[in-house]
């Protein structure tokens, strides 16, 4: 078991390395479910893997700490012999193995051993937790990504438009049919539908650029991503009380806070038992030159320590281990008041999300209609408003792009806050 728990912490410390050379290149277009695939790990994810390592190597120590001891000692030495001494030579020299093992010590180290086991089971909680954050930062990153083309699209099409009035308007007023002012008045909003339009191309690499460092690979930039498939269930699943009994048990932030109050606490335990008696066995083989009356090749033994008085330090460690588990008790009490109101918000995220989605189909269905009849008139050349009829519907199917990955995001959070995030459906 100390075998193996050694070589996790130690491939816990190293797979981020490997994990990273044996990536597979990105595909075009990106799906979604590949980005999350394919994400290497983070620097955070990395330096909690050695938070957890590292708890996992003083676990590995604390179950060490009573093994048997062998020790070597050889020692070369001239001595000029008492004139009593029944051997009168001068080499004194000798050799010893002595094996040591500490054999009861009536519970502190089974209290420091659960302690410790406490520790790496929250920060194994935390490096779960780690993870589901970094599948959130992909999901956000992906979604602005689509969000960002569909932006250049809408702001590519105004700009189209606007450079044909400018255009018309100026063939125009070359004819005496358009003032100069109103000339102006559609070139000024022709460069700044322009600048628009350069504002959205730079979003777009931009957010790329996002993905790919929330991905853990700032160097794949992906040129095109398939836009993910999101539906709104009919009715939500369960209550809030439901979902909040949930958050309580299955929340990784209120396991890990749990475990450290636990071990906390098993340290309060381990802190008064320090001063407690130990038994500890010895074995001795010596070699020496010189045999005396007082030497022997071999002994046994039992050592019994009881230790009289440590002045204050016992007190010193208890008090502060107490003092520990009553922050960690605070701490969980926090998290549990902050987790309830991030739990209700996004629950009521629900309602709020729904609304704007009616809103907005309400408003695509309104503008297909108007692009109809837009396209009707201009076809019979009694109205011209072809163009602003077309860029409108791209913005309402924007619109509702942006609530519908809004809502896939609320879904994952919700998810995440039961330490779901991720799992098969």
């Amino acid at each position: 078991m100390k075998l193996v728990r050694s070589l996790l912490a130690a491939s816990l410390l190293t797979c981020s390395f490997s994990y990273a050379a044996e990536l597979e290149p990105l595909p075009e277009p990106l799906s979604l479910e590949a980005a999350l695939t394919l994400s290497a790990l983070t620097p955070a994810q990395q330096a909690q893997m050695a938070n957890e390592s590292l708890a996992q190597a003083q676990l590995s120590g604390i179950e060490a700490s009573d093994d048997a001891t062998i020790d070597f000692r050889a020692r070369a030495r001239w001595i000029d012999p008492s004139y009593k001494s029944t051997d009168p030579s001068h080499n004194d020299s000798s050799a010893s193995i002595t094996v040591r093992k500490e054999l009861y010590d009536f519970g502190q180290s089974e209290t420091e051993l659960a302690s410790s086991q406490q520790s790496a089971e929250a920060q194994a909680f935390e490096t779960q937790r780690q993870k589901q954050l970094a599948q959130l930062a992909v999901m956000r990153a992906f979604y602005d990504v689509v969000l960002s083309d569909l932006a250049f699209a809408r702001d590519n099409e105004w700009m189209a438009i606007a450079y044909i009035q400018a255009d018309r308007a100026k063939q125009r007023n070359e004819m005496g049919q358009v003032n100069d002012v109103d000339m102006l008045a559609l070139e000024a909003i022709s460069q700044e539908v322009r600048r628009r339009r350069f504002e959205s191309e730079s979003r777009q690499r931009l957010s790329r650029a996002q993905l790919a460092i929330a991905m853990g690979r700032p160097g794949d930039l992906v040129s095109t991503v398939a836009r993910p498939s999101v539906e709104l269930p009919k009715e939500d699943p369960e209550d809030f009380d439901a979902y909040w009994n949930d958050v309580l048990k299955n929340n990784l932030q209120l396991k890990r806070l749990r475990q450290q109050r636990d071990a906390a606490k098993l340290a309060v335990k381990a802190a008064k038992q320090s001063d407690g008696p130990r038994v500890v066995g010895e074995l001795d083989s010596l070699v020496m030159n010189r045999t005396t009356g007082s030497t022997h090749p071999f002994a046994a033994g039992l050592l019994f320590e009881v230790p009289l008085s440590r002045g204050g330090r016992t007190d010193a460690a208890v008090a502060s281990a107490e003092a520990k588990v009553t922050s960690a008790e605070a701490a969980l009490r926090l998290k549990e008041y902050e987790l309830r109101e991030q739990a209700l918000k996004l629950w009521l995220a629900r309602s709020d999300l729904r609304a704007q989605l009616q809103e907005q189909k309400a408003k695509e269905t309104y503008r297909d209609v108007y692009l109809d009849r837009s396209r009707a008139l201009y076809e019979l050349e009694l109205k011209a408003d072809l163009g602003d009829a077309m860029t409108k519907t791209s913005e309402v199917r924007l619109d509702i792009a942006r609530v519908l990955f809004d809502w896939a995001m609320n879904e994952a959070k919700i998810k995440a806050m039961v330490g779901r995030l991720g799992e098969a459906q």
